[in-house]
């Protein structure tokens, strides 16, 4: 209990501190429709989840949960069934409730399979707690849920194939978490639903769903400070382009595509609260440019870990090299960008019904991330060590900033990974905190964001952005270190200029080779000459 309510202080701390950045808009409604979605056994009861959203309500009593046209239709197999069992009527219940009185539906009875009993079963009805076959539910122990869980039924006549739910509107006079579920009782009956429901907030404009509401001012934030970075490095860039290496170059397309993936977000859900339904189109290009873009940023960390275009023209390790890289930032692509589109595309409930599925992605996406990881920090290592035995101190200097803005970023991402799964697994149904669950994506997005600042003033284009080019044309395994007897490659003749540490190697065929922080200088000296 402890620990749960510490979690909840620190989400309501990260998220006031958000706020302060924020205008937080609050949602109005959102749309559910239903076309042809079919009902689950769970228990002894056969469910459809309506939906489940945050609501928020004002003395003014103006939130609710709309019917519209909602009815199901049942298979003539179905109505032939009701029929040769005495023409009994068939009933389907729709029961809205809060997600803190969630306990209020069902019975005590526990059947197949461990879950609690929805239907009454004949040991219940002896007991003269509920009528066979019926949904059972009771009042709350709470007395500000009076009246609650609401209780709504639409039956099936004799011979009927459809069954329809009057255009009722339940109020909603306290905030909370509220999910709405159709359940009935009988096996054999084959039933699809059709129509929509309607959920308003109190307060705000459009149609947004509680939960997701603080994210569109969040995400219309972001992209002010892409705008803002991209101004920066553009001025940057357009100062010192005849500076610019091809590092700088990618660092440019990462940001492009940031940019690109928080106003896609903010234009997604701007037109969700417009309309009430999520554009399918928006969304999945949204979710498919942060795809790229995470892939992007990684590939490119990668390979200047690696000493690409830094230490080394080519990424080293043989032919092989580039398609590993290539490999593993395609399957990384794949894992995030499946999940991306099943966690957003189409989504309109605060409450995600597909946990395993999302778990068995979320669980891919992090194995290749860790892979990732490790390769970038080995990479790392290495090119630092072949850049201090070369005494390219500049170099050296500039690749210890990156990794320690990568391990710091690390060390954060980890400790915010346990505190997410913490935050969602000791309240699955979010009944207490879906009003600051919107900070776990937002401190995602932060983080992503400040990790690129970094790369960006570390690596910013600048009158001496040629010290981090790569001089040296020799072979992918870092050839470029002068051995007895071998022949360098020849990258820069001329005078020597100001340098901060050099080296000095002679060849057997009497080539002076001075390597510096700025390059690699070659001079012929006469033949027999002794240096």
């Amino acid at each position: 209990m402890q620990g749960s309510s510490s979690s909840v202080r620190l989400a309501h701390l990260l998220a006031s501190a958000l706020c302060c950045c924020t205008i937080v808009l609050c949602a109005d409604a959102s749309v559910h429709d239903y076309t042809g979605e079919r009902f689950a056994g769970l228990g002894n009861a056969f469910v459809l989840n309506g939906g489940s959203e945050g609501v928020y309500a004002s003395p003014a009593a103006d939130s609710f949960i709309r019917f519209e046209k909602v009815a199901f239709k049942r298979t003539p197999e179905s109505a032939a069934a009701a029929e040769k069992d005495d023409n009994r009527t068939v009933t389907i219940t729709a029961v809205v409730f809060e997600a803190a009185d969630r306990g209020a539906v069902g019975g005590s009875d526990v059947v197949a399979g461990g879950a609690r009993a929805l239907c009454c079963t004949p040991d219940m009805a002896k007991r003269g707690a509920c009528t066979e076959g019926s949904l059972v539910y009771r009042a709350p122990n709470s007395t500000a849920a009076a009246g609650w869980p609401k209780v709504l039924a639409a039956s099936f006549l004799p011979g009927a194939l459809e069954a329809v739910f009057p255009d009722e509107t339940v109020a909603v006079a306290r905030t909370g978490m509220y999910g709405l579920r159709f359940v009935h009782c009988d096996a054999s009956l084959d039933v699809a639903a059709e129509g929509k429901t309607i959920w308003k907030n109190s307060r705000g404009y459009g149609y947004l769903p509680g939960r997701m509401a603080p994210l569109l001012a969040f995400y219309g934030v972001m992209s002010l400070a892409f705008v803002a970075l991209a101004a920066f490095w553009f001025l940057r860039y357009a100062r010192f382009w005849r500076e610019v290496v091809p590092l700088q170059n990618f660092v440019t397309v990462v940001i492009a595509l940031g940019m690109v993936e928080v106003t896609t977000w903010y234009l997604d859900l701007a037109e969700f609260g417009e309309s009430g339904v999520r554009p399918a189109g928006t969304t999945f290009w949204a979710a498919t440019s942060g795809a790229v873009r995470r892939t992007v940023s990684r590939v490119l960390v990668l390979l200047v870990a690696k000493g690409y275009g830094v230490v080394r023209p080519t990424l080293g390790g043989g032919a092989g090299a580039g398609a590993r890289v290539a490999g593993l930032g395609a399957a990384f692509f794949a894992a995030s960008e499946a999940l991306e589109v099943s966690e957003h595309v189409g989504a309109v409930s605060d409450h995600d019904h597909s946990p395993t599925r999302r778990l068995l992605l979320a669980l891919t996406v992090a194995a290749l991330d860790a892979v990732f990881i490790c390769w970038i920090f080995s990479a790392l290592s290495r090119t630092i060590s072949k850049l201090k035995a070369r005494r390219m101190t500049a170099k050296v200097e500039t690749y210890r900033r990156l990794a320690t803005s990568l391990t710091i970023a690390v060390a954060v991402s980890l400790g915010w990974t346990a505190f997410e799964v913490h935050f969602k697994s000791t309240d699955g149904y979010q009944s207490e905190r879906w009003r600051v669950a919107w900070v776990i994506p937002a401190v995602w997005q932060l983080i992503s964001f400040a990790l690129l600042c970094a790369v960006c003033l570390v690596w910013a284009p600048s009158h001496d952005s040629a010290r981090l080019a790569c001089s040296d044309e020799a072979g992918d395994d870092g050839g470029d270190d002068v051995e007895d007897g071998a022949r360098p490659v020849m990258i820069r003749a001329g005078p020597l200029s100001y340098v901060e540490n050099w080296a000095c190697y002679v060849t057997q065929d009497a080539k002076i080779i001075l390597r510096t922080d700025s390059g690699v200088y070659a001079k012929a000296g006469e033949e027999d000459k002794r240096v």
